[in-house]
């Protein structure tokens, strides 16, 4: 294949990967607006499985993104196990400081009860190696796979080339999306601190129908925010067991029940 050739093959695979993207988003759209027309469903829990993390109710706002047939609005941040088998996300953003392992990876899918979105590098891990964690995850079950910011986007085109589930690249800032979503990304994680609503509203600005989803921040105000500068979902980062240990072990020392 001359160079020619490939250009055009390249541009028909991403006129594609736009086109799959825009269906997802009128999906969610109908979702949405099917779901208004639906009176709140009724609540079934166990006793035991009462207490579990509830992420805010404030992310129900959100329209969503609709990955293979499910909405998803919420991910929890983490890789723990017992959190992501007891949080009532709709899915998993199994993102962590190391390098990526299959072995991580595997562990979460099969352990999890929602979808996971695994981290495949991008930052110290670079080039073929992502290529390759992004093939095993898609082989054991993952749902999407995220890279970080500093991957390169020729990386990024060849994970479009390689593997059939969503590519969602971290952002910084909406500086460069448009070479993003040129080589294949299908979502847009805006992981930018305090200035995640400025940069959600920029991006969404250059961009209306590209699905984003945003870390909510600390607080319910900053929450707020981010949703209404458009962000189609919400990643948020539970308490730390260790955390939740701390209020349940005050109780049991003052001889109270919990929960």
């Amino acid at each position: 294949m001359d160079r020619k050739e490939e250009l055009t093959s390249r541009r028909e695979r991403i006129r594609e990967r736009r086109r799959k993207i825009k269906e997802a988003h009128e999906a969610a759209l109908v979702i949405l607006e099917t779901e208004d027309q639906v009176v709140e469903p009724p609540q079934i829990n166990g006793k035991l499985r009462s207490f579990a993390l509830r992420v805010p109710t404030q992310i129900r706002k959100c329209s969503g993104i609709v990955i293979f047939g499910r909405r998803i609005r919420s991910l929890v941040f983490t890789t723990d196990l017992a959190t992501i088998r007891n949080v009532d996300a709709d899915a998993v953003l199994a993102v962590y400081p190391y390098t990526p392992q299959q072995i991580i990876t595997e562990a979460l899918i099969h352990s999890a009860d929602i979808p996971i979105f695994a981290g495949v590098g991008g930052g110290l891990t670079q080039g073929k190696r992502v290529v390759n964690l992004a093939t095993f995850a898609e082989m054991q079950g993952a749902s999407g796979v995220v890279v970080n910011a500093p991957t390169k986007n020729e990386v990024i085109q060849e994970l479009t080339d390689t593997i059939d589930i969503p590519i969602i690249v971290t952002a910084f800032s909406a500086e460069g999306i448009r070479e993003r979503v040129e080589s294949g990304a299908a979502i847009i994680n805006v992981a930018a601190g305090a200035q995640t609503p400025e940069v959600v509203a920029e991006i969404r600005k250059q961009f209306p129908e590209l699905p984003i989803i945003a870390t909510g921040g600390p607080t319910d105000e900053s929450l707020e925010r981010t949703i209404a500068a458009g962000a189609n979902a919400i990643v948020w980062t539970p308490p730390t067991p260790g955390e939740v240990f701390k209020e349940i072990m005050t109780a049991y020392r003052n001889g109270e029940a919990h929960p």
